[in-house]
């Protein structure tokens, strides 16, 4: 369908670039490769609003993702890959999510738009690809939000398993909201940060003996008959290397879940404050944050756990509460009364506060495809406080996917959550990666050196064609136990979100008749000089303001 070129495209079109690629994108634009929809904002009356900070959005990202993948899915990890296993696995997925952060905050930085990483996937690779992106990531968040919700339902049952799950679904489900937001998550997630800081520290002193039995457990667990490689289905392949190996592979699918969400930030570009500045700041402190807790955390857990141990929470042993999470179970096991208690509540904030943060993102990710033109426009309406309240009305509604609970125990519909979760999340993956590597193309084609953007991601390319090929093999592979017998309910669900993928990229290139937009035809410079005038706007406010004393400059940091 042919494209039309508009004045206010044209308009927006400066001297940033080359002279030869000023040439190539009035050229592509007079082909009509773009809508004007999938270059501009919206209007005022229906954009979001800049409020949030480098410290608000790093604790959003850290809401959203530490969640059910570190609190009770990593015990899963810990029996099948062994603590070295699990430990290695989810380094290694810790430098896949490196490379897509980092190219994902080059191309924020540079271009902080309002749509999105969608929005940069229909820029610099395909419209059509964009569109299949936004709705991939959308569905994503309208699986794993009821995810953690029924997570907490499974927490609160260490407490009380006599009143039906269904009776606490609607409790959690009424606690989600998303006023105050940015605030609101930045409590929340200082609250994860304390929590884990103790558990890991008190991991620590369990492990050197300050436990009730004082007992010196060292690195006990890492040997014969605990580790320090787990087994996975060793009665089926019969065969101990083999199950050594399934048993890491599988830690590295448990790892991608629980590192799926840091990619978030890439969403809250629209409403950061100074963006340039903000995005990647935001993403290096995540990151951090993410990585000490997360291998921190894993590395500890291997410590004081037994990957023997009955307790912890697998498919063929389903059990609530203290049994869902590794963290409670090494209480329990050290000997330690009350504390798992505690810790309990503490979880149980954790997968209510990523819910809300998951819900967030789900509102934004769809008024995003609705501001594009990808979506019913009816999604972009926002109210007065820049709360795109059509979009997030919807997303609420899907919370309901949780009551799949009463005819299903948690167990089976956590598991069914965890594959549709990682496969839709590993897909975004690739697509940042792959868009990234695009928008490189472009900029090298244009003249631009990297060195003057923003941000310069460091490892590029070959960062982010890691990132592409890692995380396309662990997909790919990753639903194998799904055939040691054939299960075809986690079947369809570790693999129903490729073809999903495949259905909307294809149909929408069909209906549209788009095509690959050739890298000298990548638009590279419509909006740039807005989002600079609104960058230097703030930075004027700021200025106005006068110096930050200690206090708030440490404020700023955290």
């Amino acid at each position: 369908m042919a494209r039309p070129t508009t004045h206010d495209q044209q308009k927006y079109l400066g001297d940033d670039l080359s002279e030869k690629g000023s040439v190539a994108v009035r050229e592509e634009l007079q082909t009509g490769v773009y809508h004007k929809e999938e270059l501009l904002d919206p209007d005022d009356h229906e954009t979001l609003q800049r409020g949030l900070s480098a410290r608000q959005i790093s604790m959003i990202a850290l809401g959203g993702a530490v969640g059910t993948g570190l609190i009770i899915g990593s015990g899963t990890a810990l029996v099948r890959g062994g603590p070295l296993g699990i430990f290695l696995g989810y380094t290694f997925m810790g430098m896949v999510c490196y490379m897509v952060l980092v190219g994902l905050a080059e191309m924020s930085a540079y271009l902080p738009h309002k749509k999105g990483f969608a929005g940069y996937a229909t820029r610099f690779v395909d419209p059509a690809f964009g569109f299949a992106l936004g709705w991939n990531y959308l569905f994503k968040y309208l699986i794993v939000t009821p995810n953690n919700i029924n997570a907490a339902g499974v927490v609160i049952q260490y407490w009380n398993r006599s009143v039906h799950i269904a009776v606490w679904m609607v409790f959690v489900v009424n606690l989600l909201g998303v006023r105050v937001f940015g605030e609101l998550e930045f409590w929340f997630s200082s609250i994860k940060v304390i929590t884990l800081i103790g558990l890991i520290l008190m991991g620590i002193i369990i492990d050197l003996g300050g436990n009730p039995r004082h007992d010196r457990i060292g690195f006990r667990y890492w040997d014969h008959p605990y580790g320090p490689m787990g087994v996975y289905l060793l009665s089926r392949v019969h065969k101990k290397s083999l199950a050594i190996f399934l048993g890491f592979w599988s830690t590295l699918t448990n790892a991608l879940f629980a590192y799926i969400g840091t990619e978030l930030i890439g969403v809250t570009v629209g409403e950061a404050q100074n963006p340039s500045k903000t995005i990647p700041s935001a993403i290096r402190r995540t990151f951090f944050r993410i990585v000490v807790f997360y291998i921190g955390g894993v590395f500890v857990v291997g410590l004081i756990v037994p990957s023997t141990s009955d307790a912890i929470f697998v498919a063929n042993k389903s059990k609530a509460g203290a049994a869902a999470s590794p963290f409670v179970v090494a209480t329990t096991l050290a000997g330690i009364k009350t504390l798992n208690h505690v810790i309990n509540g503490a979880i149980l904030l954790f997968v209510i506060s990523a819910a809300n943060s998951d819900l967030y993102i789900g509102s934004r990710t769809l008024y995003g495809l609705a501001a594009e033109g990808k979506a019913p426009r009816i999604f972009a309406r926002v109210n007065r406080m820049g709360v795109p309240y059509v979009a997030l009305s919807l997303c609420t509604l899907f919370c309901g996917l949780v009551f799949l609970n009463v005819s299903s125990s948690s167990a089976k519909v956590f598991g069914w959550f965890v594959n549709l979760v990682s496969t839709f999340g590993a897909i975004t993956w690739m697509c940042i990666a792959y868009t990234h590597i695009r928008f490189m193309k472009a900029l090298e084609y244009n003249g631009i050196s990297r060195d003057t953007l923003p941000y310069k991601a460091p490892l590029q390319p070959y960062g982010s064609w890691f990132a592409v090929i890692s995380t396309m093999i662990i997909t790919i592979f990753k639903g194998f136990d799904t055939f040691l017998p054939f299960t075809k309910d986690t079947f369809v669900t570790s693999y129903i979100a490729i073809p999903t993928f495949v259905l909307f990229w294809a149909g929408y290139k069909l209906w549209y008749r788009t095509s690959v937009i050739p890298i000298e035809q990548v638009d590279l410079v419509t909006g740039k000089r807005e989002y600079a005038q609104e960058e230097e706007s703030f930075r004027h406010l700021e200025d106005v303001k006068g110096p930050k004393n200690a206090w708030q400059r440490f404020w700023d940091r955290m």
